[in-house]
């Protein structure tokens, strides 16, 4: 069974920089109750999530399509900004999108009325990416490059690869690199020199058959 969910609209990309947005188990919840801002108890959420997850993404087709206002990154902007965007989503209706690498408890808060309204506000989490969701982020990414990537690269990296997103960046990076070095077409035989001279993937999986269970 695929590992990605079908969910109503088409968060496709919102601008001519960015690739669609790949929805999987790790950031769906978080993607689902985004779509769905009627239904938010307060008008402000807070979005945590590891860098590369594509959090900035998400926040960028949120504002288009809620005409809501987004904060990437609480250090960005000043405390008291923070608190008057809050009120201003209050008494407007429009939302409030906060995007953090931390959830709010995390931060150090001075202004005690913002410490009290962010202790309300919905944190949404996106976790690291599951198997299917890694395979197609890998290729998306090397679809953005521009690059070929021979079948079966994405299915062959995924098991051997430490799991998060910034490996998955790194690796596309690598290989990225290794392919216009070398005037060769990303396949799995550059894919295991490249990555495994670069420490990488695991040496000990090397040889591992793994069944794509993703579609």
């Amino acid at each position: 069974m695929s590992g990605q969910i079908a969910l109503p609209l088409d968060w496709s990309a919102g601008g001519s920089n960015d690739g669609p947005l790949i929805i999987g188990r790790s950031n769906a919840d978080a993607v689902r109750y985004l779509r769905h801002v009627a239904t938010w108890p307060v008008r402000t959420a807070v979005l945590v999530g590891p860098r590369g997850s594509g959090r900035s993404l998400i926040g960028r087709l949120f504002a288009r399509d809620t005409g809501g206002r987004v904060i990437d990154g609480p250090d960005s902007v000043s405390e008291e900004e923070i608190f008057h965007a809050w009120n201003a989503a209050a008494d407007s209706g429009a939302p409030l999108l906060v995007i953090a690498d931390t959830p709010p408890i995390a931060w150090t808060i001075a202004l005690p009325d913002l410490r009290s309204r962010l202790a309300a506000v919905p944190v949404l989490t996106i976790g690291e990416p599951d198997d299917c969701l890694a395979r197609d982020l890998i290729e998306a990414l090397f679809a953005q490059r521009g690059m070929a990537l021979a079948p079966g690269v994405a299915s062959y990296i995924v098991p051997r690869m430490e799991r998060s997103y910034a490996m998955i960046h790194r690796v596309v990076a690598a290989l990225d690199a290794a392919s216009l070095e070398q005037g060769r077409r990303v396949g799995v035989r550059l894919t295991r020199e490249t990555l495994l001279s670069q420490g990488l993937i695991d040496p000990d999986l090397l040889e591992r058959q793994d069944a794509d269970t993703c579609r």
